[in-house]
């Protein structure tokens, strides 16, 4: 293997840059070129490929974003597209493809890897929706954002007397509402993987303003729907002021948690060690604090298990 190529797709994530740095620095440590392809699968149809040394990565490791940017690439999804993407490799010479994002850029990187060309994926979502892994690349950091939004939230929640809806990302996965929820002490965490009791929430808001509480902060995943229309109910009900924060993309810059920079950099400098031990069609990830690797199709198949304990422990502490 002579030549790798490394690129970041979809949602940009923190740590990406640390993965991408490792990537090029372990390559040139064994000796073998590395080509960034910019933006994504819409850079390689493209050809947005030049050289990366050294000097390319320094200053990174600490930088939100991806320094590659990131695009979508609908034409990739159509067989020409792939043929496309197919030439362009060649016509590099790239002999190896490391790719960066979520759900659908593994999907795409699977069709690579079904065709012959030799790639390997490393899980960078903020979202924490691949089921294969315990933790992707910039979630951590995404629930550190939300956490400091939480209590910040909640100082001018508790000079009002207010409840405050926090709505985050997540798509259709609970897990920024579900961490950010427990570590920020929210008293009520709503997400799509268990049916929420509107009923439920509202008893907490008045118990807790008979008791003298001040505030009532509710983690809301994105996936649930409208957070006003939510907001609204809880008001006729309680009487309660209620406040809509929508972090939106704040979650996904930001300096990168030192946890994402290691599990990062761990996973950049094994992606280029399989390549280089011609494995292919491989997805990294975390596993009981392990560093795994997995069969792609087998890691796009595997369901992402909700962590209901964590969920049932937050209700008990926000009592």
């Amino acid at each position: 293997m002579k030549i790798i190529g490394v690129l970041t797709s979809g949602g940009d994530a923190p740590g990406m840059n640390a993965a991408i740095r490792s990537v090029v620095r372990t390559s040139i440590y064994n000796q073998t070129r590395v080509l960034g392809i910019k933006q994504g699968y819409n850079g390689l149809l493209n050809g947005e490929i030049e050289e990366m040394n050294l000097s390319s990565v320094a200053d990174i490791i600490h930088r939100g974003g991806t320094m590659l940017r990131s695009a979508r690439c609908d034409e990739f999804k159509t067989e020409e597209g792939l043929k496309k993407a197919i030439n362009v490799i060649k016509i590099f010479g790239i002999d190896g493809l490391i790719v960066l994002g979520g759900d659908g850029t593994f999907k795409g990187a699977n069709n690579l890897s079904d065709a012959g060309i030799p790639t390997i994926c490393i899980p960078c979502t903020i979202d924490n929706d691949m089921g294969y892994t315990d933790y992707t690349i910039g979630f951590f950091t995404a629930v550190e954002t939300v956490v400091d939004a939480i209590s910040k939230i909640r100082d001018t929640s508790t000079s009002h007397g207010r409840a405050n809806i926090v709505e985050v990302m997540g798509r259709e996965c609970g897990d920024i509402a579900l961490y950010s929820g427990l570590a920020g002490g929210a008293e009520s965490i709503i997400v799509p993987e268990v049916e929420f009791d509107i009923d439920e929430v509202c008893r907490k808001i008045i118990q807790g303003r008979n008791r003298g509480k001040l505030h009532h902060i509710i983690a809301l995943a994105e996936g649930i729907g409208n957070a006003y229309e939510v907001a609204k109910e809880i008001e006729e009900k309680t009487g309660a002021e209620t406040r809509v924060t929508i972090l939106g993309h704040i979650q996904r810059g930001g300096t990168p948690t030192a946890f994402d920079r290691i599990m990062a950099s761990k996973m950049g400098n094994k992606a280029v060690e399989l390549l280089l031990s011609n494995e292919s069609g491989k997805a990294l990830g975390i596993k009981c604090n392990e560093l795994i690797s997995m069969d792609l199709d087998k890691a796009l198949n595997t369901k992402k298990e909700f962590d209901k304990n964590m969920y049932d422990i937050a209700k008990i502490l926000s009592i």
